[in-house]
């Protein structure tokens, strides 16, 4: 018996009591963007994954090679499908997710499989083994599985929450909370979209972080909302967990806050712990190193803020490199990468608490939304970057953790 109860279709058409939620609402994050230029139709054509095939290598008199950093854009993909709001890397597969609800699959740069939902912009995408999770602007996450001999074909197990969880939970008044004045809906339930899914493997536990002000703790095995934790008083953003069992969560309200997941199971309750920041612009996106020495924040007016672990976090300063908002953050080795509005990616350097900008990445011609970062297997120090953006395209760069300088061999 599968773990997920098995659905014959979504519930999508169930009337909903929240009369906030507009299925048609763009995905902004608190980043006034909606009647930009940039929302509309772009001017390219549809086309396949592309090598720039720059060729970074060049000799001297001697006979000796010169190798310069190969940093920079390695590939691009423009498609008039939709917007990109999501991506997630594994091994040789990168996944994206778009306004057209399809979950697209690439791999050797060249378009591998989809899938699709039927309802629902895919705006979160996490991955666990052989498992994707993806979280989507109609409130709901979505359960999919690679199949082991055929990885083309995902099929989906099921939606967080189950139906059966619905329609059992709906039979007690005490599962109904208010979410606005005179408006109560299920606990268990997202009453607003998704914005960011964080996944602790270790606990089994997904989070899931909505517009409806709350973030949801599940139970990854059985499918089960073990807790709804409402947080803010404004939109959450962003929700990232970490292995010590601390939860952090930037919301649209100018707030970060940590939590501390105690318990388990059924007695497993997030208690707020400290407010990190608490001002006028909004939280857009947040990245804890693996470590979790250090943890960042971008907002809505450029910055990157930033606090580091010593006896216990401590504001460690701000990074200024973009001019507009900054929609996205992820961190790998001693590098931060920040996606913003302003169409650019900045690659940050940490060496002991100061850090530099080593580089900006240029190339989008919309807001850059999402990122995700994986190691390159085959140099040192370097790592392929994935930027998704609100010009439709995806673009892959690579990227070194040494400063740019010039070597001999």
């Amino acid at each position: 018996m599968s773990a997920f109860p098995a659905l014959e279709e979504d519930y999508s058409n169930r009337s909903s009591t929240y009369s906030g939620y507009d299925p048609n609402r763009m995905s902004n994050e608190a980043s006034p963007i909606l009647m930009s230029p940039w929302n509309q139709a772009s001017p390219f054509q549809p086309s396949p994954w592309f090598s720039t095939g720059i060729d970074t290598s060049n000799y001297h008199k001697n006979g000796t090679k010169q190798i310069i950093q190969s940093d920079g854009l390695v590939g691009s993909l423009v498609r008039e499908e939709g917007h990109i709001y999501s991506l997630a890397a594994t091994g040789e597969l990168l996944y994206t997710g778009s306004d057209s609800k399809n979950v697209r699959v690439w791999r050797n740069l060249k378009e591998f499989t989809a899938f699709k939902s039927n309802s629902g912009l895919v705006k979160a995408i996490i991955l666990s083994g052989d498992r994707i999770f993806t979280g989507h602007q109609d409130g709901k996450v979505r359960v999919w599985k690679k199949n082991g001999k055929d990885p083309r074909n995902h099929k989906r197990i099921g939606t967080f929450p189950t139906l059966f969880d619905i329609l059992k939970s709906s039979m007690r008044p005490k599962n109904y909370v208010e979410v606005k004045r005179k408006c109560t809906t299920l606990w268990i339930k997202h009453c607003d979209a998704i914005s960011s899914l964080s996944i602790d493997e270790e606990q089994g536990l997904l989070y899931s972080g909505s517009w409806d002000r709350t973030f949801k703790v599940w139970n990854t095995s059985n499918s089960k909302c073990l807790e709804s934790v409402k947080a803010h008083e404004d939109a959450v953003n962003a929700v990232v967990s970490t292995k010590s069992g601390l939860v952090f969560t930037g919301s649209a309200d100018g707030s970060v806050k940590v939590w501390k997941r105690e318990g388990a199971g059924k007695t497993m309750k997030h208690n707020h712990v400290e407010t990190l920041l608490n001002q006028e612009c909004a939280v857009t996106a947040l990245a804890v190193v693996e470590s979790g020495l250090f943890v960042y924040c971008g907002l809505s007016d450029g910055l990157v803020n930033f606090w580091e672990w010593e006896k216990e976090l401590a504001h460690g300063g701000l990074l200024k490199g973009h001019k507009l908002a900054v929609l996205c953050l992820t961190a790998a080795g001693s590098l931060l990468f920040s996606g913003s509005a302003d169409k650019t990616i900045c690659v940050w350097k940490k060496e002991g608490n100061n850090h530099s900008c080593l580089s900006v990445l240029t190339g989008h011609t919309g807001p850059v939304k999402c990122l995700t970062v994986e190691r390159d297997a085959r140099k040192e120090s370097k790592w392929v970057v994935y930027s998704g953006s609100l010009d439709k395209s995806v673009k892959v760069w690579s990227v070194s953790e040494r400063s740019p300088e010039k070597k001999m061999v």
